[in-house]
């Protein structure tokens, strides 16, 4: 630049005494529509797609590997009573002992002795992993700065982690179905306690109320996992401490000093399908156990995103 040329004026490069071109008025950015700042083709609707966090968590080792235990379970319940000693037989009430009645009363008997600890794990593990191993794996605060909106990406997570609880705690109960009735035949069934006899086309579909209802009773279990897990980067600490909640509302609920108190913990209704298995069914204790459960889901699950959203993601 010639030393005689006077410097231009930085507030709109003009030199001085020139005339001011006219400046481009900002607006909106019509290649994208009002972008806002974001990056062109950006929607946040479509980051972190629901299929592919499906696929994702299936290809997981973790997720195939409960889902066979799930599976072979029922089959190996039937090698026990196959060959194992000889029990009472429908002498005894027992659900235990009129497992080998028919198909319908082993599937009972398969549910009531996996919905305590086996479907807690599993239910456990796809909602207090799906989170925690993304922090563990230093991989979340790279889907956020995606950007995938924090409330979004919870939403998706916990989405595919009821899918797949659901999943889980509905394959048990069809396939010890399916053994039992290769095993023992397709009976009508024995009720327990009482022994009598009902025909099982009317059974069928009450088993279907059951295995909603075990789904149902779950939901405590996820959502402590889930809370857990937006708080963690240890997948381990959000499904053992969902898992030890379990432990301490079954032990609290053999205290009959608490009274009625004791109705109000999570797992005190988890029995309550029984009754729709009776003869007359009665209802009464399910529609109480959807409600304690529903209420404390939906106050843990608000918690678990109102944490997540004040959360600072280092990790």
């Amino acid at each position: 630049m010639s030393p005689n040329r006077p410097a231009p004026d930085l507030a709109g490069d003009v030199p001085a005494g020139g005339r001011a071109a006219p400046v481009a008025q900002e607006g909106p950015d019509t290649r994208g529509g009002d972008s806002g700042g974001r990056a062109p083709g950006y929607v946040p609707g479509r980051t972190l797609p629901l299929r592919v966090e499906f696929v994702r968590q299936l290809r997981r080792r973790r997720t195939m590997g409960m889902f066979a235990v799930l599976l072979a379970l029922p089959w190996v319940l039937v090698v026990a009573f196959q060959f194992g000693p000889a029990g009472r037989g429908q002498s005894s009430l027992r659900l235990s002992d009129l497992a080998t009645a028919g198909g319908l009363n082993f599937a009972a008997f398969a549910l009531s002795v996996s919905a305590n600890f086996l479907l807690v794990v599993a239910v456990a593990l796809f909602c207090g992993d799906t989170v925690a191993s993304e922090a563990n794996w230093s991989s979340l605060r790279y889907l956020l700065a995606a950007p995938v909106p924090r409330d979004r990406l919870l939403r998706q997570k916990l989405v595919v982690a009821l899918a797949y609880s659901a999943a889980a705690v509905t394959v048990l109960p069809l396939m010890a179905l399916l053994a039992g009735t290769l095993a023992f035949g397709w009976n009508d069934i024995t009720v327990p306690g009482t022994g009598e006899v009902i025909p099982a086309a009317d059974v069928l579909p009450k088993f279907a109320v059951v295995i909603g209802y075990a789904l149902v009773s779950q939901l405590v279990v996820a959502s402590v996992a889930f809370l857990l897990s937006v708080g963690t980067d240890s997948p381990l600490g959000a499904v053992g401490g969902a898992v030890g909640l379990v432990i301490v509302s079954t032990i609290l609920q053999a205290v009959e000093a608490l009274g009625s108190l004791r109705e109000f913990l999570p797992t005190f209704w988890n029995t309550a399908w029984l009754d729709a298995l009776a003869p007359e069914p009665d209802y009464s204790g399910m529609v109480k156990g959807v409600a304690v459960s529903v209420t404390y889901s939906v106050i843990l699950v608000a918690l678990a995103f109102r944490r997540f959203r004040r959360r600072d993601v280092v990790s």
